[in-house]
């Protein structure tokens, strides 16, 4: 067959994850990024609007259209997709606790474009439960969640049929830890909770419960080792194909497809010499479009710069065109699947469906799921797993190129000048934001409004799909926060186990870890007190998986640790570090929040005569903000670059040493 007549495949969807500052900054946005040839939107929504607060509320201070758009009504969705036809658009949400609430503003946006809803199509994330194990964005407890998913899954079905209502995350689970079997044993593990949960509503006729199975999608990540990451998308086809038709009956192929989108890795991208990033994001990528019979349906590239701070629009099209080049440039289309037939693939893709397997049974053997978020059997798995991530790049035994070898390097160009490589958000969007919604508010029918949250209130307790109930809402004007706190005092609130309660795990790096002991114990014995660390999260950034490092590595150093969790007030931190008598505490913030909140902390802590103590930070801090920070009495930054844990923690002892008026040697 010659050039001219080879049929190629249709290109997957491309796609950036994007969103920033406001709803006006986005839309510019989206609009130039689809003129430079994306093909689907994937819309980045701020903290507040994940966690189901108004741009004013005091949580959300500091955090407003940091990593994601603040959406709070009608008006903020609409102004989001101007000039965006949305009966012509592929549109992905990442949103999970509040996606009922988002996908009911988004179509109440459709009904004023004059779109029928039924020809929207898009997804949903709506996985909420691997909130609770990865992104911490969670609201409910998990069993109202759970329905809140069911809901939604049911009415898109008999409403929306092209939109897939629920999107199986396992991307967070391996930015949280997960190996490849965990990846696949948890994801799969999810799918079946929330398929049985929906069958278990009664909202779906039995002989429509196919059409349900049918829209499932994934959400998978995939990682730099991508000869592993390529066998487990072709297990995940597989274990999806047999546990469709045993389990739940369908006959139909096509119904049965393991149809996924993917972000590549952002867990290894390196703040160290970070123009490596490029050629890790198109390794990366190639695991996922290798194999025709496991390829992607949708894929959107983090920017090569993630680790530093939020990219710019012109690092999102340099993500875009490596799509563009590797589809549209290469013969990668042409061709039937390069790897059937393969022995050596076949084997790791059988070794990865058998140990899946069996951790799908221990999650059974735990109580299935949503009981082991509750018990904490899964956090436990992926903290451990995690650590020994950690443990092998401290030895040297897991090799990564310009952080634990070949550090030598120029200075990069794509770091020099004023920006440093990164975007920074106007100091302004959070107040002009505010402003907008209080304005918006003064402009409601507040009889609309509260008959609206009335119908909300019922349905949520007489058990009432909630979608209908939310649309209403989404057409008065209602906002974000007045639809969560309904739901919050129908619910309540939930605080997930952190998973810190590990064994010691021993390594490469005993030697090293063994000084740090020697080290935390003679300061103790000087103090007259075991040391005692405190780690907080404060705000709405609910990546804890940093903290939870620093937590079990500071246990295994000998510290006494204090860590609640996520989503700590700074007042909550201040009292916490004085009430338990600690001796320095850590701060972890990864949502570009970190000066607002730090300026907070060190208010708290003076109001309650605690200023004493000696405050440091870890979190994707800008050098320019390091300093700044250190200028307001932090005692030390960490950041991405520093892997060594062990650093760290003989840092801490000599700043606790200091902050106490002993030598700095133990």
């Amino acid at each position: 067959m010659s050039q001219d007549t080879v049929k190629r495949d249709r290109p997957w969807l491309m796609r950036t994850y994007s969103g920033h500052s406001s709803a006006s900054a986005s839309n510019e946005l989206y609009r130039t990024n689809l003129g430079r040839g994306q093909t689907g939107l994937s819309v980045a929504f701020d903290l507040p609007t994940q966690t189901g607060y108004d741009s004013d509320h005091p949580l959300a201070h500091g955090e407003v259209g940091k990593v994601g758009v603040p959406i709070n009504h009608i008006g903020d969705m609409e102004a989001l997709f101007d000039q965006i036809p949305l009966e012509q658009m592929n549109t992905s949400m990442t949103i999970n606790a509040t996606a009922p609430w988002l996908l009911a503003l988004y179509v109440a946006v459709a009904e004023r474009q004059g779109v029928d809803p039924a020809q929207l199509q898009g997804t949903t994330q709506n996985d909420v439960l691997k909130e609770y194990l990865s992104r911490g964005t969670y609201i409910f407890p998990p069993e109202p969640s759970v329905r809140l998913t069911t809901d939604l899954i049911a009415y898109t079905v008999q409403n929306i049929p092209r939109w897939n209502p629920t999107n199986i995350c396992s991307y967070h689970l391996q930015e949280a830890g997960a190996t490849p079997t965990q990846e696949l044993a948890y994801a799969l593990s999810t799918a079946t909770a929330i398929l049985d949960a929906v069958q278990a509503s009664g909202q779906i006729p039995p002989d429509r419960f196919t059409d349900v199975v049918g829209r499932i999608s994934f959400f998978v990540n995939a990682g730099i080792r991508f000869v592993e990451e390529t066998c487990k998308l072709r297990a995940f086809s597989r274990m999806w194909d047999t546990l469709t038709s045993e389990r739940y009956g369908v006959t139909d192929p096509k119904q049965r497809r393991f149809r996924y989108g993917v972000q590549v890795n952002s867990l290894g991208l390196t703040e160290s010499q970070p123009e490596n990033n490029v050629q890790r994001i198109v390794l990366e990528m190639l695991s996922v479009t290798l194999s025709k019979n496991a390829r992607a349906r949708a894929i959107q590239l983090p920017a090569w710069n993630e680790a530093l701070g939020l990219p710019r629009p012109w690092d999102q099209q340099w993500a875009l065109r490596m799509q563009q080049v590797l589809a549209l440039e290469t013969d990668l289309l042409e061709y039937g699947d390069l790897l059937d037939g393969s022995p050596v693939v076949e084997a790791k893709v059988q070794e990865l469906i058998d140990g899946a397997h069996e951790e799908m049974a221990r999650v059974e053997a735990h109580g299935g799921m949503v009981a082991c978020i509750d018990n904490g059997y899964i956090k436990r798995e992926l903290v451990q797993s995690h650590t020994r991530r950690i443990r092998n790049i401290e030895s040297g035994e897991l090799q990564i190129v310009g952080v634990n070898c070949y550090q030598e390097s120029a200075e990069s160009p794509l770091t020099a000048g004023e920006e440093s490589g990164i975007m920074k958000v106007d100091e302004k969007a959070e107040r002009e934001q505010i402003e907008s919604l209080k304005a918006f508010r003064a402009s409601r029918d507040k009889d609309k409004v509260e008959a609206a949250l009335q119908q909300l209130r019922r349905a949520a307790d007489d058990g009432s799909n909630i979608m209908p109930a939310s649309i209403e809402c989404a057409r008065a004007g209602v906002t974000t926060g007045e639809w969560s706190e309904v739901l919050r005092n129908v619910f309540g609130e939930y605080r997930a186990p952190t998973g810190i309660d590990i064994s010691p795990m021993e390594h490469g790096d005993s030697a090293a870890l063994e000084g740090v002991r020697n080290r935390v114990r003679k300061t103790g014995e000087e103090l007259g007190r075991p040391l005692r660390l405190l780690i907080g999260k404060p705000g709405l950034d609910g990546h804890s998986n940093g903290a939870e490092q620093i937590a079990v590595k500071g246990r295994d150093a000998g510290f006494e640790i204090v860590y609640e969790g996520i989503r700590l007030t700074p007042a909550q931190i201040a009292r916490a570090a004085q009430e338990e008598g600690v001796h320095l505490i850590g701060l972890s913030v990864l949502s570009g929040s970190h000066l607002e909140l730090v300026q907070e902390i060190i208010q708290e802590l003076k109001k309650i005569g605690a200023s004493g103590i000696p405050l440091v930070i870890g979190g994707i801090i800008p050098e320019e903000d390091a300093k700044i920070l250190q200028a307001q009495g932090l005692k030390a930054v960490f950041t991405p670059k520093d892997v060594d844990m062990n650093t760290i923690m003989n840092s801490m002892v000599t700043i606790i040493r200091d902050a106490n008026g002993l030598e700095a040697a133990a």
